[in-house]
């Protein structure tokens, strides 16, 4: 399993040609106390770079970018019903949806964790 990153602040982890994909911590600190999530549909084709998903936090809505091409397989119902799952887990248990890819090699145009923290920093 290797987890990428984007400079939009989202990670996936991939696994074979199956990913999950969410927010960084970084990104929910930025961002606050989430009050709501707007998962996408299963079955639904996302493309590199436009929005899949929309969290509201107390501060702002902001949007989720899919960080490769693919089709969503499943959503996190949790975080739909407990947004606040995301702040304390965003990089674990706050997954947001899992996709199956459809052009693995876009994977190399994303970041490790090393170049991701480098990139905040």
């Amino acid at each position: 399993m290797t987890t990428y990153f984007t400079a939009d602040h989202e990670w996936i982890r991939v696994e074979g040609n199956v990913a999950t994909v969410g927010i960084t911590d970084h990104a929910q600190q930025q961002l606050g106390d989430l009050v709501f999530v707007d998962l996408p549909e299963v079955g639904r084709v996302v493309v590199k770079g436009d929005p899949a998903v929309v969290v509201e936090s107390v501060k702002a809505a902001s949007d989720v970018y899919a960080p490769v091409d693919g089709e969503v397989t499943a959503v996190n119902d949790t975080v739909g019903a407990e947004p606040a799952l995301v702040n304390s887990g965003a990089e674990g248990d706050g997954w947001l949806w899992r996709m199956t890819l459809s052009d693995p090699t876009q994977l190399a145009g994303l970041m490790d964790k090393t170049a991701y923290l480098a990139s905040i920093d």
